[in-house]
């Protein structure tokens, strides 16, 4: 019998889009409920051709949930998704709160699925976005030659910050191209438009960000290899929808461009977007609306023995949230994989 499904956030960003990727995706289910804050609460969804109303999270929201898909603020998810575990879901939960937890796997589809055997605590988090296209673009080469170390430099999106990033690059935008003065950054640290931004920057550990250090140990976890050295700076550029990133890997075994090309073409997710002898990379727009991860110049990296560079683009409100979620949901319910506890 197909599950009771529950969103959990479906009025947000990526909320919204996970609705729109269920239907698409075609997700079984007998029956979605839709979940928010109070303030949402009686705002009414147009899911499938039907009109539904939108109810407020609480112990009663998941009675006979089979499956739930979370997208909210890390607080939220801390207090909510061990609620609705308990009542019998399994929750698929797109926040920061589970990720480094031991008894939650973190997972992405074509890397790890396997990880979802054991879900100790009935929740399956969905990594961070800019983590999520560089583990499905690095694990297959990683299979064949092994990584040793990586160096990534990120070109994260306004939209990273939800729909309050789009308004602010939006508004910012619109004032330079009438000559007004620039209206007050309000989503991130300062202008983005006609601006790059060193991401979200607070001082942490090491003076490293938050999200460079989600990069490094999640990367970890899902390739389920603590050897791999890692440094990563994030940066926040002014394009609405797609994060960008400058990947250079180190292998502990030869691998050669031709090898790496017929690999990368024939793994799962990925489009390789590169052509030999012409300058050619994917670009936010033209990934932008697209589940896939686009990976193009590949060049050996001649300053070590076994190193290549690589440009890696997704849309990160699709894969790098609400697909990935949707797509490990699929996997659970196929697999049957959701037992009510």
């Amino acid at each position: 019998m197909h599950p009771v499904v529950a969103i959990v956030g479906a009025t947000g960003a990526v909320g919204e889009l996970m609705c729109r990727v269920v239907l698409e995706r075609q997700l079984p289910f007998r029956e979605i409920r839709f979940l928010a804050s109070e303030r949402s609460v009686g705002k009414q969804i147009l899911f499938n051709g039907q009109q539904h109303t939108v109810r407020a999270l609480g112990s009663e929201a998941f009675k006979d949930v089979d499956l739930v898909l979370s997208s909210t603020p890390a607080s939220v998810s801390r207090q909510w998704s061990p609620v609705a575990a308990l009542a019998g879901a399994t929750v698929v939960d797109n926040s920061s709160a589970w990720r480094m937890d031991s008894d939650v796997p973190l997972v992405v589809p074509e890397v790890n699925a396997n990880a979802m055997s054991r879900i100790p605590k009935g929740i399956v988090a969905n990594p961070n976005c800019s983590t999520i296209q560089m583990v499905v673009a690095l694990k297959p080469l990683h299979d064949i030659a092994g990584i040793k170390r990586i160096v990534v430099s990120t070109y994260q999106a306004s939209s990273g910050k939800g729909a309050t990033g789009l308004a602010d690059l939006d508004a910012q935008v619109r004032a330079l191209g009438t000559g007004k003065p620039l209206p007050p950054a309000t989503a991130h640290v300062d202008h983005l438009a006609g601006n790059v931004l060193a991401h979200d920057w607070k001082p942490g550990e090491d003076d490293y960000s938050e999200e460079e250090w989600k990069m490094i140990r999640e990367t970890r976890k899902i390739m389920n290899d603590e050897s791999i050295q890692l440094s990563a700076t994030t940066v926040r550029v002014p394009v609405r929808t797609g994060h960008s990133e400058s990947i250079n890997v180190e292998f502990h075994k030869p691998i050669d461009l031709e090898l790496a090309r017929s690999v990368l073409s024939k793994a799962p997710g990925i489009i390789l977007a590169d052509k030999p002898g012409i300058q050619h990379a994917p670009t936010p727009a033209q990934c932008e609306g697209k589940d896939d991860v686009f990976v193009g110049r590949l060049r050996k990296d001649p300053s070590v023995p076994f190193g290549l560079n690589m440009w890696v683009v997704a849309d990160n409100l699709r894969k790098g949230a609400a697909t990935n979620a949707v797509q490990i949901a699929d996997i659970l319910i196929r697999s049957g994989n959701i037992k009510r506890r």
